[in-house]
């Protein structure tokens, strides 16, 4: 075989091992590819000749393979590296970290202790991801650790780079900040008992499961609404360090694009930014937006414990109109305003413990009780979303919960109700020639999207 056909052979092998070795990846950008150019390609085919015109002839050519020997030679001369990735842990030493990475080296241990530079890549956060590179025999040839960034200011668009490599039978340590990327990732999933359980399974991020609870919070209720069978599509960003993806930054993860069937009716949003006004928000197909002027929940996610409705109450023990909504979550756990208004109290409030009441537009009001602690104050203005207080037990509670209320002209009302019926926005006209060359292409990604299922679930 002359020296262009094992070339080509070589890579036909490197091209097929890829091919098995990622068949999610191949698949998606199949899909990505058809979905975004698919009406070219109907424009092109016709004017490709029939293949049953075009003439055909067989070839036959003898190929005689390289002799064993040389083909023995050539595997033991090749230098055999591996790979690991794992993260740190609060009880890690440089002996038992390199340890569970299957790093036999103990010159590399000795220098990770030592080391000024080298010290770092235990002390500070847990949770860093390492990433060995080992010859053979196991000793180490180079390890990578990512984490957040030193400078607080660059968390959230930078990451830390700590690298230790063996040069000339020595290592060395270095440490430097660079950016992180941004990549466009896709998937589609069947609930069988919850949300994060149905996200999990094909290993989308908790905070896209947050964010698709919080979109359309206004559509569905999560705690109550859900089914077995529904199903969801999604389009997300995901930052990356050196192209893996973070675990630390739970800000990271943009949903661009989700749709969620609940009892067999569908729920679209797409994120967008006027470029007029420069606002961004999502709204479903037609334009309307899926923001509301009430918030569905105070808290991103919790555990409706108690509703609007009759119940027996755990501490007076009689029958009692329950007027508002107990959400239960940890001690600590953030509690937001639901809609822009302006603090009216802010203190203790008998058995409603430590409270925080906002006065809004339109004769509405929102309660928060038994808080354990307040970062409001009185007259203060707040905006939607904007963190009040934390989750507590204070006042007549049996356990950490948050009691929420609305009331509209001093009557309470069921908040999940006054929700869903808030007040909605549109895009303006001067935009809507934008959003619909947008949601042209996200109906087709959204498409592609529920392939997946088949293939796991997510695609890059």
């Amino acid at each position: 075989m002359d020296p262009v056909d094992r070339a080509w052979g070589h890579l036909l092998q490197r091209t097929g091992r890829f091919v098995t070795g990622h068949p999610r990846s191949i698949t998606s950008a199949v899909i990505l590819a058809l979905a975004g150019f698919g009406a070219t390609a109907v424009a092109i085919a016709p004017l490709a000749p029939d293949a049953a015109d075009l003439p055909s002839r067989i070839v036959t050519e003898n190929v005689t393979p390289e002799d064993i020997a040389s083909q023995v030679e050539a595997l033991a001369a090749y230098e055999l590296e591996l790979y690991r990735n794992d993260l740190t842990r609060s009880s890690d030493t440089a002996d038992s970290l390199l340890r569970r990475l299957n790093v036999d080296d103990s010159q590399a241990a000795a220098f990770i202790r030592s080391d000024a530079v080298g010290r770092r890549l235990l002390l500070g956060r847990v949770g860093k991801m390492v990433q060995v590179r080992t010859d053979a025999t196991g000793a180490l040839t180079e390890l990578i650790a990512r984490y957040p960034a030193e400078n607080s200011q660059q968390f959230n668009t930078h990451f830390t780079r700590l690298r230790i490599a063996r040069t000339d039978d020595r290592f060395e340590a270095s440490v430097e900040t660079a950016p992180l990327a941004a990549q466009v990732r896709m998937g589609s999933g069947a609930i069988r008992s919850s949300l994060f359980q149905a996200t999990d399974e094909v290993r989308i991020p908790d905070p896209v499961a947050i964010q698709m609870a919080e979109i359309f919070a206004t559509d569905v209720d999560f705690h109550r609404e859900l089914r077995k069978g529904d199903t969801f599509r999604v389009i997300y960003e995901a930052l990356t360090a050196d192209g893996e993806p973070i675990t630390w930054n739970q800000s990271s993860g943009r949903v661009l694009a989700a749709e969620f069937v609940n009892a067999g009716t569908t729920h679209s949003a797409v994120w967008f930014k006027d470029p007029l006004s420069g606002k961004t928000g999502y709204f479903d197909l037609n334009g309307q937006s899926k923001r509301r002027s009430f918030l569905a929940s105070p808290m991103e996610f919790s555990r409706v414990t108690s509703g609007f409705a009759m119940r027996f109450h755990p501490i007076l023990k009689t029958w009692r109109r329950h007027n508002g909504v107990d959400y239960g979550a940890p001690t600590g756990t953030a509690v937001r305003t639901v809609g822009d208004g302006v603090v009216e109290f802010a203190g203790w409030q008998n058995g409603y413990g430590k409270v925080v009441s906002i006065k809004h537009s339109n004769d509405r009001s929102t309660l928060y009780a038994h808080l354990s602690r307040i970062e409001v104050k009185r007259g203060q203005r707040v905006e939607q979303g904007s963190r009040i207080g934390a989750v507590g037990a204070t006042g007549w509670a049996t356990g950490p919960h948050l009691h929420f209320e609305v009331k509209i002209r001093g009557k309470q009302q069921n908040p999940l109700t006054i929700a869903k019926a808030s007040e909605a926005v549109t895009i303006p006209a001067g935009a809507m020639l934008h959003f619909a060359q947008l949601t042209k292409s996200v109906k087709a990604q959204l498409e592609a999207a529920a392939t997946l299922t088949q293939t796991g679930g997510q695609a890059e």
